[in-house]
């Protein structure tokens, strides 16, 4: 059994549509933290082409091949986005520490949720990050790499993609708005279910879909002791 969370990985009460959440004193390393969408998507757009021309050009693979590992490499990040924010993002935050760690990676986006230069990793991390990882796949994968990493990487450009515009932009009127409502349970109602962004596939694969009927009605009777629990001992 997971220990209760002692600190909350949140500062906010409630989440706030404007503002900017400061994470380091340092001025420097506060702007780096601060990442317009279209660097990130560009950057690793052109490192996925760059992987697939060199593995194609250099290495003999065919389209087919590329195909194959690219497809299997945007698959496997989908479920590597579930779990990091399922159990990295929102670690349990029984220390300080952790508590900091979580609110530095995502409990900052939950409190400032509309802050759209902070819904991307900073690209220079993403790129050192895309450099260990190549390393790590290289071990396991040796040329397969490239075309499995390419795709990998694109999986995550689509998901800041995803991301950024369900945090920047009104909800369709058409099928897509599911994905709205999906995130928007995460963010304001249940933050321990519907951790997929991109897509819900493994919410369904490991039973974190949000709750219905009796069970909501459970959960937020469950949520309203609480805080009256915790206005009292204030």
């Amino acid at each position: 059994m997971e220990k209760e969370e002692k600190y909350s990985y949140t500062k906010l009460e409630h989440p706030k549509n404007k503002g900017s959440a400061q994470l380091f004193k340092n001025p420097i390393l506060e702007k780096l933290t601060h990442t317009h969408i279209s660097a990130p998507l560009i950057i690793f757009s052109l490192v996925a082409i760059g992987l697939i021309y060199f593995a194609v050009t250099k290495k003999g693979f065919s389209a087919l091949e590329i195909t194959g590992l690219f497809l299997i490499g945007f698959f496997t990040f989908t479920l590597v986005e579930y779990l990091m924010h399922r159990y990295l993002y929102h670690i349990p935050t029984t220390t300080e520490f952790r508590r900091k760690m979580s609110y530095t990676m995502h409990g900052n986006h939950h409190d400032y949720p509309k802050d759209k230069m902070r819904l991307a990793m900073p690209p220079i991390l993403g790129l050192v990050l895309a450099t260990i990882l190549f390393l790590f796949f290289w071990i396991f994968l040796r040329d397969y790499t490239y075309g499995f990493l390419a795709g990998f990487i694109i999986g995550y450009a689509c998901y800041i993609g995803i991301h950024y515009i369900l945090h920047a932009y009104d909800p369709p009127n058409n099928r897509l708005k599911y994905l709205w409502d999906h995130h928007s349970i995460h963010h304001y109602r249940e933050d321990d279910r519907a951790f997929g962004v991109s897509s819900p596939l493994w919410d369904y694969v490991f039973g974190t879909m949000p709750r219905k009927g009796e069970e909501l009605k459970a959960f937020r009777e469950a949520q309203r002791q609480k805080r009256k629990a915790e206005k009292q001992n204030s």
